[in-house]
């Protein structure tokens, strides 16, 4: 494995813990901030608009080396998590949120473009992969991390420790990431002047959607366990390490089935996948062994699909790729908020923890309609 590659690992690593940890210690800050459970959960959403946000600012630095400007992008990171870990009260928080939340598109988007650049020939996809592990590393390993030292110490030395690898990430971007051929100069219209084909809607709509349904149930996954299938509150954080190694799985066999077949083919099939499982999760709820496995085959489908969309929006924005690359990641947030937001409505209205996956299934159905249409109509055919 190149050390490039690693480095740009390093990377997603630390964008993984900062976006997915909150989850897990919003009542931590909300005790120490003196503010309520909901209004903590603003911070979540500040992240997210620094994604939405951060993606066109991309398009400022088009000029500059790939390499340039992932070292600002990891500087954002540290910057943002820095101030988080010191802020002290809800307002400085939700301002640092939505900094550490600016680089998150921006370092995927740059990130699978050098990735793709530094490949081996016809290992692209897989090198994408390797460069998203990060991410899934951080569900696997960074976040139950997180969750402890906030436990047992403070909310704020994780994001302390966020912080300070962002420096070891600067570090290794700098030694170990080599300067790699730039992007043609398309101009600023130029840079969204792929917007007006049809495919990379397709890809972003079926990103957006597919997320979204996924996080229907995902969002809910704790009380659906306890309170559905009947396991312990002790043993949620083993259930979620294994949710985490499914997404590890997932992303390097969707990886490395990409190159073998199509990023399209691959992306629509698995798709199609998590829209039964979702299915199967409300029918098979109260079987605590079934909805594990259907919770571990979700997570690896969640992830299996990243790196097929992130490469094939680089392929279908041409003179945008920049822009198409991270806003892969922000129609990614969109669909996390959206889905979060749909699968609290039947719980809100007095129904079980299982109706949120059955609110997710029609969307991941639809994103793998939009995925087929894409594969059919606009990508290569492979023998």
């Amino acid at each position: 494995m190149k050390k490039s590659l690693i480095a740009l690992s390093f990377g997603t690593l630390g964008l993984g813990i900062a976006e997915f940890v909150m989850m897990a210690i919003l009542p931590y800050i909300a005790t120490d901030l003196h503010i309520s459970i909901p209004t903590a959960g603003h911070l979540i959403s500040a992240y997210a608009l620094g994604v939405c946000a951060g993606a066109p600012l991309l398009t400022l630095a088009r000029r500059r080396p790939l390499k340039n400007i992932l070292l600002g992008l990891a500087t954002l990171m540290m910057a943002g998590n820095l101030f988080a870990s010191v802020a002290p009260n809800y307002w400085t928080m939700l301002i640092a949120r939505f900094i550490s939340g600016l680089p998150h598109g921006a370092y995927f988007g740059v990130s699978s473009i050098v990735a793709e650049k530094l490949a081996d020939k016809g290992k692209g996809s897989e090198a994408v992969s390797i460069m998203i592990a990060g991410m899934t590393i951080a569900n696997l390993f960074g976040v139950p991390l997180g969750t402890s030292l906030s436990t047992l110490l403070s909310w704020r030395l994780t994001f302390l420790l966020v912080g300070v690898w962002s420096l070891i990430v600067l570090y290794f971007i700098w030694k170990w990431v080599p300067q790699v051929e730039g992007l043609p100069d398309t101009g600023f219209k130029g840079q969204f002047r792929f917007l007006k084909t049809k495919a990379p809607w397709l890809i972003l709509g079926a990103t957006l959607l597919g997320n979204g349904g996924v996080f229907c149930w995902y969002s809910y996954i704790n009380p659906l366990l306890t309170q559905v299938s009947g396991f312990s509150a002790e043993s949620i954080t083993l259930l979620m390490v294994l949710a985490g190694f499914g997404m590890v799985v997932g992303n390097l066999l969707g990886g490395r089935l990409s190159d073998l077949y199509t990023p399209g083919r691959v992306a629509a099939c698995t798709q199609f996948i998590l829209f039964v499982a979702l299915l199967a999760i409300f029918f098979a709820a109260p079987t605590g062994w079934l909805t594990v496995l259907l919770m571990c085959l979700c997570t690896t489908g969640l992830f299996a699909v990243s790196s097929p969309q992130q490469i094939s929006i680089i392929h279908f924005a041409k003179g945008g790729e920049l822009l198409g690359a991270a806003c892969v990641q922000v129609a990614f947030n969109l669909g996390n908020a959206i889905g979060a937001f749909l699968g609290g409505l039947p719980i809100e209205a007095g129904l079980g923890y299982q109706y949120p996956a059955l609110i997710g299934a029609p969307l991941a159905l639809v994103g793998s309609v939009l995925l087929m249409l894409f594969y059919k109509k606009y990508e290569p055919q492979r023998a």
